[in-house]
């Protein structure tokens, strides 16, 4: 379906039966129909409507709560992680309680529970080039909410070649940018898409995650009630959409501004095709970095082999728990000590989880030919759990 006639599409699809709203529903949703932008019309779009939400962290968590409480009728959720102690200072759905639980199963409970007229689907996955496709293209629009540029990058790509809007969140610190890429409004006019704003993904290394730079707590449900708002607006077809606009904010110096951005002749472009494998320059997910076991580890450094430790947290993470002999890189500093990082002898990169290791893996791999690095898969966590019990761990 072109995007050009999704809003038809929906307004036929407010005509049918299924779409009207039972009296419970108009009792639930009555703040919405005194609205006269909104109104019962409005509503039924909203409960005829499928939206899929791609991370259920820090921006995932305001995002879902107010669709389900907006009404949207279909919300897919994907995420493949755990509720964390440490996810608790931002992702306002989970309690104490729900730590080691998986993070879609926890929301779909949640917000059933905010309410029951709506369908909820939990997809305990990552968003990778081989599952996108499918799952894309079973909803109407999709909200970015990772913290990774593969992952964005791709949802770019797919929507792009499935004719699908998606409303654009990203946090740092304390500032965000919202905006909704590859719409087509209903004059058939079509927005920017993604890879118009930034054509090349750029390395992870080169704008680390709230992982390695942390983010104030607040700063991620500001902006994803934006970008909730922005799903609403392009549902119902009401007010301005952030289409050709980048929205930037500053919660600490409480400043906003905007930037026009058109969409490139060549947009289309700009991605990979759905039916081939993406190559790791459009698509870095696709690269796994080799893994190693702390229990292969454990085995290795008894035997005494030759290998080069290299941790990439932060200095604080250091001081707390690390590996005897381990060289301290941090992830945002190891473009600047290329050197330090031998190509003659095996490295075994390791964080807290895995997860930056691998990326600087990619990196190190992409941009500096490297093909003896093996990521520590669970990372210093693993090993303090299943092998050194005497060593701290931390959240």
């Amino acid at each position: 379906m072109k995007a050009s006639s999704w809003y038809a599409t929906k307004r036929l699809l407010c005509l049918d039966i299924n779409n009207m709203l039972t009296n419970k529903e108009k009792q639930r949703y009555q703040k919405h129909l005194l609205l006269s932008k909104i109104g019962e019309v409005g509503q039924e779009k909203l409960k005829a409507a499928s939206v899929l939400i791609v991370g259920a962290g820090g921006l995932g968590c305001p995002v879902l709560l107010y669709l389900a409480a907006a009404g949207v009728g279909k919300i897919g959720l994907i995420d493949k992680d755990s509720v964390d102690l440490s996810n608790l200072q931002r992702q306002v759905l989970y309690s104490i309680n729900d730590i080691g639980q998986a993070k879609v199963a926890v929301a779909a409970q949640k917000l059933q529970a905010l309410n029951d007229s709506i369908e909820l689907v939990p997809i305990q996955e990552n968003l990778h080039a081989e599952n996108a496709q499918a799952y894309i293209q079973q909803y109407d629009l999709v909200v970015d909410c990772t913290d990774n540029f593969s992952t964005r990058y791709l949802i770019n790509d797919f929507c792009v070649q499935l004719n699908k809007p998606f409303v654009y969140g990203a946090i740092h610190e304390f500032e965000g940018q919202v905006s909704v890429f590859n719409f087509t409004n209903a004059a058939g006019v079509q927005g920017p898409t993604y890879r118009c704003l930034f054509p090349e993904q750029p390395s992870e290394l080169e704008i680390p995650n709230c992982a390695t730079n942390g983010v104030l707590g607040i700063l991620p449900g500001a902006l994803g009630m934006y970008q909730a708002n922005e799903v609403v607006k392009v549902i119902t077809g009401i007010g301005t959409v952030l289409s050709g606009e980048l929205l930037m904010l500053d919660l600490l110096e409480n400043t906003s501004q905007k930037i026009r951005v058109k969409r490139r002749p060549d947009a289309e472009t700009l991605i990979f095709p759905v039916h081939e494998t993406p190559t790791p320059s459009h698509c870095e997910i696709t690269m796994l970095p080799a893994e190693i076991s702390v229990e292969e580890l454990a085995i290795k450094l008894d035997e005494k082999e030759d290998l080069f430790l290299l941790d990439v947290r932060n200095m604080n993470e250091y001081e707390i728990c690390h590996l005897e002999n381990a060289l301290l890189i941090p992830m945002n500093t190891i473009p600047e000590h290329i050197e330090n990082i031998p190509k003659d002898k095996p490295v075994i990169v390791y964080c807290h989880h895995g997860m930056r290791s691998a990326s600087v893996i990619r990196y190190l791999q992409q941009n500096h030919g490297y093909t003896n690095l093996t990521n520590l898969v669970g990372g210093i966590h693993a090993w303090a759990v299943e092998i050194d019990e005497t060593m701290e761990v931390y959240q």
